[in-house]
């Protein structure tokens, strides 16, 4: 099976101030509790659904490049509710100037909230402030007719905050690709929290664009018993054994 080639790009001669931060295989990326869990006839458990098991190994992790102090809903000296996102690192904005490495300084890039409207529940979960942006010093490159679908890491999320997702046409768009996050206001009233340099901010997971159409069809009685007992052929692990397909994320 032929590897298609996703690149990730970053400024000249700053490989050895982020190559911690690189992005790598989500793979790499399998959360501790996940690897511990014990999966039998006895006591079946998540490790033996592979549909799982694909969600967390699909495609890239991107990573935080710095630690970033969050204050999410505090008051503010003028007695206002707020949040401040203020980067830690004392080079930060020496990087960023020098080597034009696209990562947090004094210049925060900020969605506003009214962006979103009053309806959407990520208004709400923000405690109706503005969503700021965790920026990334990697740009990606894909295939002709590739784009990336940029989500939280699947099942293994922070659950501080997350990423809005979305998809972006890596093929011909360029650029860095930054994220608003959306602070966990329903766990977090209030947060001051640090995000650590090398926390997993975003999944990202390739696929070529390609047209459906939808259609609706219904299965005879027949069908419906031959497809109830064709997952049903062993004590465990039918779907690994009989329709799983490996996939590979290098």
């Amino acid at each position: 099976m032929k590897d298609n080639i996703i690149e990730f790009f970053y400024p000249e001669n700053t490989k050895k101030l982020i190559d911690d931060v690189f992005p790598e295989p989500a793979l790499k990326h399998v959360p501790k509790w996940y690897k511990q869990l014990k999966h039998s006839k006895e006591i079946p458990t998540v490790k033996g659904c592979m549909p799982f098991l694909d969600s967390l190994t699909a495609g890239y992790i991107i990573k935080m490049p710095q630690d970033l102090c969050l204050e999410h809903n505090i008051i503010n000296i003028k007695g206002e509710k707020d949040s401040a996102f203020r980067y830690t690192h004392k080079d930060s904005e020496q990087l960023h100037a020098r080597y034009h490495l696209n990562i947090n300084v004094d210049n925060h890039e900020i969605h506003p909230a009214k962006q979103l409207g009053t309806e959407c529940p990520f208004h709400k979960k923000n405690k109706n402030l503005p969503f700021y942006k965790i920026l990334n010093p990697f740009s990606i490159k894909t295939p002709p007719g590739y784009s990336c679908l940029f989500v939280p890491p699947l099942n293994n999320y922070d659950d501080r905050f997350e990423i809005i997702s979305g998809i972006v046409d890596t093929d011909t768009f360029e650029g860095e690709i930054n994220f608003p996050i959306i602070i966990n206001g329903d766990k977090y009233p209030t947060l001051e929290t640090i995000i650590k340099r090398g926390t997993p901010i975003a999944q990202v997971i390739p696929f070529k664009r390609e047209g459906w159409k939808m259609v609706m069809k219904e299965k005879t009685l027949d069908e419906t018993i031959m497809g109830f007992y064709s997952v049903k052929k062993f004590l465990i692990d039918n779907y690994r054994r009989l329709f799983w397909k490996k996939k590979r994320w290098n």
